[in-house]
């Protein structure tokens, strides 16, 4: 394998047309904030913004600034998102709507606990890219509102019975072990400790089953036992190979090579486990004891359940030298860039049928935005130029 011509590819997708797409496409000049409903050419068909997309939005602008390039139209485009999220976004206590319309009213309440976690990272980066302190403090003043609502993470907007039956979620602990490294510059070394802490024995002690022969889970009841319900036996395998690469991050992070293998065990067990043996590509739900799911689109193919698989992989080989990562890597990544990448125009395909076809030509929408593919490339082409040094620095040897 040519590690530093697909380095090269990757970088290139990101850097020359994937982030120009954006950049061109979903800036808000009359009213602020970003378009992500765009269609296959970057055309607005809906003006709603979703606060989670613009988050990730001002994050990736700012993530790049910081790590790739000083390029004055990424910052100006983090801030200019940042504005629109600070003066439209929130209650005025940093509670973050799901949605507002294109001027800013509010339309759906700040239920959803993810538009706190990618404000908290949005304004994490951009106070490293600016030294803003404004920045800092509303990410630190979101991130303690974070760690009060684990426990409740709807709090009032919770449409269960509290008590009936109280599940929780793979989702916030994973998206946690992420966000502990992205603010790490915020949080002092005790209270960064027991976030990394927590996460890790909520990913591997309480989601990762091994009595189920070594998957992730999506929810657990909330002291820990198996729930024979739809919920309770929903898998996602994207969901869990992402948070491999996460629990790497923080293996690096901590020196510690048994996190970095128990990573590679798991993202190798779970693509063996959601691998669509008939069609190809990454099944998005699935039922761990082969019941029919309640989600209609469990086969699907995604393009952020395939883009971070490649991560985990790529990562898994970098760190390890697993040959099973390698050849998985190859096999996934022929799958993305023939399925995903549209080879006319910028941006990639989101949704897929299990057959592989396109089902939707939007570049984004609702859930679609300026992230998954942007944070892929970036993370695939730093770890294929790492091996691809590493390796010619052996040859040179």
């Amino acid at each position: 394998m040519d590690f530093k011509k697909l380095s090269e590819q990757y970088k290139s997708e990101l850097l020359d047309h994937v982030m120009p797409f954006w950049l061109k496409n979903s800036l808000d000049r009359e009213f602020g904030g970003y378009f992500t409903c765009l269609d296959r050419q970057g055309q607005v068909f809906d003006t709603d913004k979703f606060i989670w997309l613009q988050a990730r939005e001002v994050y990736m602008f700012s993530s790049l600034y910081n790590k790739v390039e000083k390029k004055q139209a990424w910052l100006e485009a983090a801030e200019h998102g940042a504005t629109f999220l600070l003066n439209h976004g929130h209650d005025g206590n940093f509670n973050w709507y799901f949605s507002v319309d294109r001027i800013g009213n509010p339309l759906v309440e700040p239920y959803n606990i993810f538009s706190y976690t990618f404000a908290t990272i949005a304004f994490g980066q951009l106070s490293l890219a600016t030294g803003n302190t404004q920045y800092a403090e509303v990410a630190k003043k979101t991130f303690e509102i974070i760690r009060s609502k684990v426990d409740n993470p709807k709090g009032k907007w919770n449409k269960t019975v509290l008590g009936s039956r109280d599940l929780k979620g793979f989702s916030l602990p994973m998206i946690l072990c992420n966000l502990a490294l992205e603010i790490e510059h915020l949080l002092s070394a005790d209270l960064l400790d027991v976030l990394i802490e927590d996460c890790l024995h909520e990913v591997l002690d309480v989601f990762y089953r091994p009595e189920l022969g070594g998957i992730i889970i999506e929810n657990v009841t909330a002291d820990g036992q198996l729930s024979d319900t739809f919920d309770g036996r929903l898998v996602n395998p994207g969901h869990s190979t992402e948070a491999m690469w996460f629990i790497m991050d923080l293996g690096v992070r901590l020196k510690r090579d048994d996190l970095i293998q128990k990573a590679v065990q798991i993202t190798l067990t779970m693509l063996n486990y959601g691998w669509d043996k008939e069609y190809g590509g990454i099944f998005y739900f699935m039922d761990r004891l082969g019941h029919p799911t309640q989600q209609l689109e469990w086969d699907q193919k995604l393009w952020w359940v395939h883009i971070e698989t490649l991560i985990s992989l790529i990562k898994g080989y970098q760190l390890t030298g697993s040959e099973e990562c390698l050849i998985w890597f190859e096999k996934v990544h022929s799958y993305t860039w023939t399925h995903f990448k549209d080879p006319e125009y910028p941006e990639w395909f989101g949704y897929l049928n299990r057959r592989g076809e396109v089902l939707l030509p939007l570049k984004g929408g609702k859930w679609k935005g300026c992230f998954h593919v942007p944070r892929g490339l970036y993370q695939c082409w730093r770890a294929l130029d790492e091996i691809a040094c590493k390796n010619f620095s052996i040859n040179i040897v």
